[in-house]
């Protein structure tokens, strides 16, 4: 089990390292926008970039699992072609039909999204039809461990939509001006555009001669498998992106915009917790969805919670013991909506706590608990949504998505524990779970002290808090080090 934890490990921390690279280089754009636009001009950006995860999921309909599953149990090469160009043929064709039917209907897309006139809808559809067409060359790479250049197209695509940004608000000439003011939030999605289609051409080149004939039985097989999945995952992306949307329609029209934008600031800055999820996703989803043996499976998966729960409690004091300090990301007009950082960090945090819960029903092809478990948590995030909003504002869509979080967790763990259990560690997660709370307490006596003494005492207790987690779990940081150098 400890070689199988080490190899996860420096998996997590190459795709890790990327995608903090990645996320770090787009989170220059982060206090860019929100110090050159208005609330309310940044709210159409995260009114746009919340709805574009939702098509993504629906249009790749689980295929993503599906490959890594199939191309896990396959025979041969032949065998694993087949899947691969089973499952990118499907996701290719529905990407080409969304495409279409948006440029025909884009007109009263667009007024029903209150962007008639503008060009935002056509040039998000395109973005989406370039990303679905490239998710299972992605998840190509991921599962034949081609970390170095998964990772090099990726950081490949942020540097060009950055660079392309900062020319378009800065030093575009008269012949590029695309949209009627120069911050606009369209250049951004220009920008996306790009890179986009940068990304899909290097998708290309990487699988040269890649046949995308669809097998009709291999796809009615992976269908069956990923049918749940894709039913889950609308309801998943829906619990974690609608709260963007109950703002926009269920606060007054002529403020919605502007919390919306203050809400999608505040959220970014929690962004290093999702991050952390969204790495150790990428390299724990085709690690424990391979050939694994029940009884190693249910170890590996019992330490692998354990740990992240340790990486999420360090994350949550690093950020909420500073958070002074990442309020200078966003703009002054942005800040005042810091307050809600903390539940924004912790339902990040359950996130990934219901990803670590339902790789056992994955790994045996239960796919069907998913759509419970989704299910469940969009009813808590929709009705606490209705009922906190109108009085509380995007505080009220905060907590709504902190009460589906630990919905999902809670069901999760009681179907897991019916149908699969698997020993996970309840007290050693609680134990840190209590530790960082006390510590996240105790800094709120001080939290209006000095900058200085303040920053010093909160610092010796995140280092006091890691050596104390080093210690619990005799952790050879050395060791992991090694492993990870030593990954090519």
């Amino acid at each position: 089990m400890a070689k199988n934890l080490t190899k996860l490990a420096s998996q997590v921390a190459i795709y890790g390292i990327s995608s903090v690279v990645a996320r770090l280089l787009n989170y220059l754009l982060v206090p860019y926008y929100t110090r050159i636009m208005s609330p309310a001009e940044y709210g159409i950006i995260t009114d746009i970039y919340a709805l574009i995860p939702f098509a993504l999921v629906v249009l790749t309909m689980g295929m993503e699992s599906g490959y890594f599953r199939f191309a896990a149990k396959a025979a041969d090469e032949q065998e694993r072609g087949q899947v691969y160009g089973t499952t990118w043929g499907i996701v290719t064709l529905v990407a080409t039909i969304f495409l279409g039917v948006v440029l025909l209907f884009e007109a009263p897309i667009s007024a029903a999204m209150g962007y008639a006139g503008r060009d935002y809808v056509w040039i998000t559809a395109l973005i989406i039809f370039l990303d679905v067409a490239g998710a299972i060359p992605f998840a190509r790479l991921r599962q034949e461990g081609r970390a170095m250049r998964y990772v090099a197209i990726r950081l490949l695509s942020v540097i060009v939509n950055i660079g392309l940004c900062l020319w378009f608000y800065n030093a575009q000439p008269e012949w590029c001006r695309l949209f009627p003011t120069a911050t606009d939030p369209g250049y951004a999605f220009v920008a996306n555009l790009v890179a986009s289609g940068l990304t899909f051409i290097l998708l290309l080149t990487s699988y040269r001669g890649a046949n995308l004939h669809i097998h009709k039985q291999t796809l009615k097989t992976i269908f069956l498998y990923s049918l749940p999945l894709l039913i889950s995952g609308i309801a998943g992306t829906a619990n974690e992106f609608i709260d963007r949307q109950m703002i926009k329609y269920l606060m007054p029209a002529e403020e919605s915009l502007a919390a919306l934008g203050i809400y999608g600031a505040v959220v970014k800055i929690g962004v290093v917790m999702l991050l952390f999820t969204q790495m150790y996703r990428l390299a724990a989803e085709p690690f424990f969805l391979g050939s694994f043996k029940k009884e190693e499976f249910k170890e590996s998966n019992a330490a692998a919670m354990k740990y992240f729960v340790l990486a999420s409690v360090f994350i949550f004091l690093f950020i909420t013991l500073f958070a002074d300090l990442f309020a200078l990301i966003v703009g002054p007009n942005f800040r005042e909506g810091m307050y809600i950082l903390p539940i924004v960090l912790v339902s990040n945090a359950l996130s990934g706590m219901v990803l670590n819960l339902s790789f056992w029903y994955k790994q045996v092809g239960a796919t069907k608990y998913a759509i419970i478990i989704t299910g469940i948590g969009l009813v808590f995030t929709v009705v606490f949504n209705i009922l906190l909003v109108p009085t509380l504002g995007y505080a009220g869509a905060a907590l709504a998505r902190l009460v589906c979080e630990f919905a999902m967790v809670a069901v999760s763990y009681r179907l897991g524990r019916k149908h699969y259990p698997i020993p996970y560690d309840l007290k050693r997660i609680a134990e840190y779970a209590l530790v960082g709370g006390a510590i996240y307490g105790l800094s709120l006596l001080w939290s209006t002290s000095a900058d200085v003494v303040k920053y010093v005492i909160n610092s010796v207790l995140i280092i006091g808090f890691v050596l104390y987690a080093i210690r619990r779990e005799r952790i050879s940081v050395g060791g992991l080090l090694k492993s990870v150098l030593r990954r090519k």
